[in-house]
This record gives C-alpha cells, structure tokens and sequence, in this order.
C-alpha cells in the first residue's frame, strides 16, 4: 500500500469523489451533477455513443450470395414480433405471425372509446371515451436517444412532445405528514436552498480545506449562490423560483410570493425531494415524445408494413417443436387445431407464457424462461367533462408524484385547452398494482378517485365522465408489465435465450437493458433478425 500526502494530486482526486458522494446522499443526483459542473469535473458535451450499427436485411444480400430468402414464423405480435416481420419482409423473408389476441401490439395498447376487455379475473369493461380521447395502457412516452423514433420516421408516424416533468404539478407525500399538496417547484426551491445553505456554510467555515483545494472551495460557493439562490448571506429565506400567490400582471401587480417557506427539517422530512433526480435519469430526462393520436400509432403502421395477410390474430400457440430441418408450431384459431412449418422461427412471446408452452427446446432453455420473473403494474383512465387542471391549477401535462398506492397522477400531453379530457389516475406497480387489481372496475375508479380529491379537490370527483382501468398481470396471454432478470439479460442463466436453439431465435424487451421500453423489443428483433440472416446467408 503506497501512502498518499493529502497535498498530492491523488488525494485531491481521493477527497473530491469523497465530498461528491456526500453531497450526492445530502441533495440527490441533481445537486451531486450540479456541484460537479461547478467544479469542473462533469463531463463535456459529446456525441451520444448510439446502439451497434444495424443493417436491414435486403433482396440485394441473396443475389450477391446466390441464396433464397426463407420461410419464417414469429410467434407473437407485439412490438418485438411485428419489428422481426418488418425488417426481415425488406429482403423478401416470407414471414407469418401468430397472435393470441385479437390485435397486434403486445403491451403497446391505447384504449379508445368501444374498446373492451375481459381480464383473468372475469371483469368485463368497455371504454366509453368520447372522440379525441384516449389513455395509454402501456407504453406511453419516448425518449428521444431510443430507436422507437426512429421507427416512428420511417414508418411516418407523426410526434409530439409528451411532458414528463412538470413544474406546476403536485407533490403531496401524505405518509410523511404533508398536510396539502406543494407545487413541484416549490419543493425543488425548498430543496436546493437549503442544500445550498447547508453546503455552502460549511465550505464558508472551512469544513472542507482538506477535501477540495481553496479555488475549488470559492468556484463552489458562487455556484451555491445561485444553485440555492441563497446570495451572498448564504441563507436560504425562500425565492420567486417557489412561485407566487398572486402572479406578476401589469402595472400595479408585481405579483406576491408565496409566503410560509418551511423549515429545512419539515422541508427533508417530507420527503418531496426523493422525485428530483427522476428528471435526472438517462431514459426519462426530456424532451419526451408520444405519437400523435396514441401510442398504437406505431404498431398499426407495423401492421401495415408487415401485410396484415401475413398475420393471423386470434392464434393461440400451444407447441413450438424444432427438427432437423426446420421448426413445426402448433396454435389454436377459432376453435381449430392447426399447425405451421417454416425453416426458422422467432418466439417474441412474453417469456412467462412462453415458459407455459410445449416445446422441445430442452431444459435450460425452459430455466431461462422460468427465471423472468414478471411484473406487475396498472393504470386507469379518467376522462373529464372540463380540462379543470389547466384552468383552476395551469397544469398542461407533466405527472404529480404522491407516496399514495396510486403513486402517479399523468396529466395529459395532447388536446390543450379542448373542451374534456383524460387524466391517468394511477400508475402504479407490485404490490399496489395487484391490490387495485383485485378489486372491480368500479372500486378501482372509486379508491382512484378519493386520493384524486386529496389533491385536487371535488372537481376531481364531481367533473368525472368515465373511467377504464387495466392491470397488466391480469391480462390474458401476457400477465406481466414487464421482467425481471436478476444480473440482467447476460446473466449467464439466460444465455440459452441469447442464441438460437435450434432454428428458434427468441426476441423481446426482456432481452434488452432498456426493458419495459419498446427500445428493447425493437433491438432485441434486429438482433434476432441480424442472427437469423447471417445464418441464411452462409
């Protein structure tokens, strides 16, 4: 072990991460990122490192090998199925898929006015939302580095911004004790001051000489200044950032700040700063995107794309044998047995159903499929007479974040200053996901509704048109949200899903580090197809 001085350039290095990490547990990954671009270590602005380059499969690859395209089945239509159908129809693959349900998508599902559904559970709805509106059951934003858009470009689905932070939404942590709710940037003001404050004072009194040399210590304390606002006293007293009780009009009204800043103790205590570094995060920072009209939008022009007559809906699997020279599945439409070969196939089922389906694609192949352990989450739709959140509350999109089980409330990011619509009232996951799915339709809507009032008061109640919740464990041929997979995809456990087992290719979210995103279908099939194609060819 070699003795470091605290004066060499190593033990700087050693005492500045040492410093960061405390900051990063004092103020979150806000503050720690800030205070490393106020020192100068955070990182330039470059390029982003995109996913490994894909290259479509094209007609043009069989003539220059003097090989044939081959016939294909892809069992499951969701996001990652239909992407397999898509890319490998550009070389003239002769592909079917089999659906279980009535309709293309998986888990991308937007429920529009006479949708209906049935869960495992026996509950029966149908949407009564009017014209316009809509809710995302699924998926329902994009990042903008995700390949999603660029399969939103090429197929010519049209975009829009879709608010995932917002700053005059909500946060109301009703288990810490807050009595009322607080606008989101009044709890990020409250916050940063007084981290601000706290650091600031102890860079002030010295508290850090033998972490951070005495330029880094003064770099540090103009950045507080302004990070917190807390000026040259160093004294976090509340700022216009928390907003104000009447706002800045014309000559007369400079407007009033909201007044009763809270202590730093009630401000940590209420937990309000947990939701700051979600804004912070890679996949969820914005700008964010939704397609316009609803996130179906993409796999109805997939659908298209692929050739509907290439798809057959309401095609149950129920046996997927590999040969020596080809692949043999089993399904179940309209109450018929019947059975398809191909030369290769792509299973992009949910691994948890696919785990539940004959195969003989030996036993670590079913361990694998047995080790994603599926998710739970659930959302409901409220459609509203009035857009009250934007007139009484000026809230145009953005989510609220409460420690309440229905965890979210999503305000919507399309039909600005219409005349209705349609809050997400839960989003929620795990357990208090299955608690509100094992409630009816009408329980789920009613325990939505009283937290909603906590909030919002009783326009949240009285100005309710309809509602339709789904929960995703409970839907039939999926049961899960998203999986786990402990180690993630790599893992060697799941290396048997990772390569061909035989002439069968395995394809979805799961095998991705972005699962639950359709990100993830979209890479896993190219790297399937990618797989799939080489092996043709040679």
């Amino acid at each position: 072990m070699t003795h470091t001085s605290h004066n060499s350039p190593a033990a700087a290095g050693s005492s500045r991460r040492s410093f960061l990490r405390q900051v990063g547990v004092t103020g979150g990954a806000g503050a720690m990122f800030a205070t490393m671009g106020a020192l100068g270590l955070a990182p330039t602005a470059r390029a982003a490192q995109r996913e490994p380059a894909f290259h479509a499969p094209s007609r043009s690859d069989f003539t220059l090998k003097g090989k044939g395209a081959a016939k294909v089945v892809i069992v499951g239509g969701g996001i990652a199925g239909l992407a397999a159908a898509y890319e490998l129809g550009k070389a003239g693959y002769d592909c079917t898929v089999l659906e279980a349900r009535s309709r293309t998508g998986g888990r991308n599902f937007t429920v529009r006015g006479g949708d209906s559904t049935t869960d495992i559970h026996g509950n029966q709805q149908t949407a009564r939302f009017t014209e316009g509106q809509y809710m995302n059951a699924g998926p329902a934003r994009i990042p903008q580095w995700m390949v999603t858009l660029d399969y939103c470009r090429e197929l010519g689905v049209p975009i829009e911004v879709f608010t995932n932070v917002n700053a005059q939404a909500y946060i109301f942590n009703e288990k810490a004790g807050m009595k009322a709710p607080v606008r989101y940037r009044t709890a990020k003001a409250d916050v940063y001051g007084y981290v601000a404050e706290l650091l600031a004072k102890a860079t002030d009194k010295g508290a850090l000489d033998r972490r951070i040399t005495a330029d880094d210590q003064e770099r540090l304390l103009e950045f507080l200044k302004d990070f917190g606002d807390i000026g040259d006293t160093l004294t976090y007293g509340g700022s216009p950032r928390r907003g104000y009780r009447i706002d800045p009009a014309a000559a007369g009204t400079p407007g009033e700040e909201l007044g009763s800043v809270p202590s730093a103790s009630e401000v940590f205590a209420s937990g309000v700063g947990r939701y700051f570094s979600f804004e912070f995060e890679y996949d969820q920072a914005m700008l964010m995107f939704q397609p316009v009209g609803g996130m179906d939008r993409i796999p109805a022009a997939l659908t298209r794309a692929v050739g509907e007559r290439r798809i057959r809906t309401g095609a149950a699997v129920s046996d997927i044998t590999d040969t020596a020279h080809g692949v043999t599945v089993t399904y179940t439409q309209a109450g018929h047995t019947r059975t398809i070969e191909a030369d290769y196939c792509i299973a992009a089922l949910p691994p948890n159903i696919l785990a539940k389906t004959s195969h003989n694609l030996g036993p670590a192949v079913q361990t694998a499929l047995e080790a994603c352990k599926p998710s739970s989450a659930g959302k409901i739709g409220l459609e509203y007479r009035s857009r009250w959140w934007e007139t009484d509350h000026r809230i145009y999109g953005g989510i609220t974040e409460t420690d309440m089980d229905l965890s979210h409330i999503w305000y919507p990011s399309y039909g600005h200053n219409g005349a209705r619509g349609t809050v997400i009232g839960y989003y929620n996951y795990g357990a208090d996901a299955d608690a509100y799915a094992a409630l009816t339709p009408r329980e789920r809507e009613a325990r939505a509704v009283a937290q909603g009032v906590k909030i919002h008061g009783e326009k949240y109640r009285t100005e309710l048109a309809s509602s339709f919740s789904h929960h995703w464990r409970q839907t039939p041929h999926l049961e899960a949200a998203w999986h786990s997979l402990a180690g993630g995809p790599d893992a060697p456990v799941f290396a048997p899903l990772n390569r061909a087992a035989g002439r069968v290719y395995f394809a979805g979210d799961h095998l991705s580090y972005a699962d639950a995103w359709q990100h993830g279908a979209f890479t896993s099939a190219r790297k399937a197809v990618t797989a799939l194609h080489a092996r043709v060819l040679a």
